[in-house]
């Protein structure tokens, strides 16, 4: 009996299914590649939590965070643990790693306009899909030339192997943050959990993506109401996408390992 045949969870289970999505998304490229080539350049970073057994195992690719808040002791004070490992260019560890794998490839990364990236094209190191970065047979017209390269690509650039980690749960354990990179480029882990921790449960997620366009407002020298009127397109200068979910911990439910159908709240820009 297979652990997965068993309904059981483990980091194998979890990269089986990081590895059968990036399959299929490539066969839909290749399906699609005589009509819509530019499938080949779509891809999507990709953070997982699942809870087993009173174990919390966080799989990550690409540069989205998961943060977790945790009391500290009696105190009423909360903690900020980080639960993932980003994948972007411009950590040190990332490029490091990157050269490591390429070590023929002095430009496996470039400094561009103050940013580091994976061959000057893409910041994140590892993702779900942009096959035109992992496959050569799609690294070639008709797709667009800023995603082409100048030399042929002699084994996949980008990965889609997710770093996981498990994480005994904790009575303290309060809550997790996931949240897309847009997020935690205005706001510190630190802030991010006591913002959730201060105010009422409600609406926390919508609350979180306010603070962090209050502070890309902040830091543009404008009013948050004006970064708010600026067309959808636009606004990608001045801040990135941003998703968040606020998950809170129920521990009776956790160490029965019931389970139960919990309210999900769920606010979408589609809606507007």
């Amino acid at each position: 009996m297979t652990a997965e045949s068993e309904g059981a969870v483990t980091a194998e289970t979890i990269q089986r299914a990081f590895r059968q999505t990036e399959e299929g998304f490539t066969a839909l490229v290749s399906e699609l590649w005589s009509t819509r080539p530019n499938m080949a350049t779509v891809g999507t970073c990709c953070l997982v939590g699942v809870i087993y057994q009173q174990t919390l195992f966080i799989a990550n690719l690409g540069d989205s965070r998961v943060v977790l808040g945790k009391k500290v002791g009696n105190t009423g004070g909360m903690a900020a643990m980080q639960l993932s490992t980003e994948h972007n260019a411009n950590i040190e560890a990332i490029r490091h790693e990157l050269k490591e794998l390429h070590p023929t490839d002095p430009q496996i990364v470039v400094l561009k306009h103050g940013v580091w990236r994976v061959k000057g094209i893409i910041q994140v190191s590892r993702s779900i899909g942009d096959v035109y970065m992992k496959h050569a047979q799609y690294n070639r017209e008709p797709i667009n030339a800023k995603f082409r390269l100048p030399k042929p690509m002699n084994m996949p650039i980008l990965s889609a192997n997710p770093t996981i980690i498990s994480h005994a749960l904790h009575p303290n354990d309060s809550f997790l943050i996931f949240a897309s990179d847009g997020l935690w480029e205005h706001l510190s882990n630190e802030k991010a959990v006591a913002i959730v921790h201060s105010h009422p449960r409600a609406g926390i997620a919508k609350r979180l993506v306010k603070a962090a366009l209050q502070e890309a407002a902040r830091k543009r020298e404008m009013r948050y109401s004006d970064l708010r009127k600026i067309d959808k397109k636009v606004r990608r200068h001045f801040h990135d996408d941003i998703t968040v979910i606020v998950l809170f911990f129920n521990h009776d439910l956790i160490s029965r390992g019931a389970v139960q159908d919990p309210p999900v709240s769920i606010r979408s820009a589609l809606e507007h």
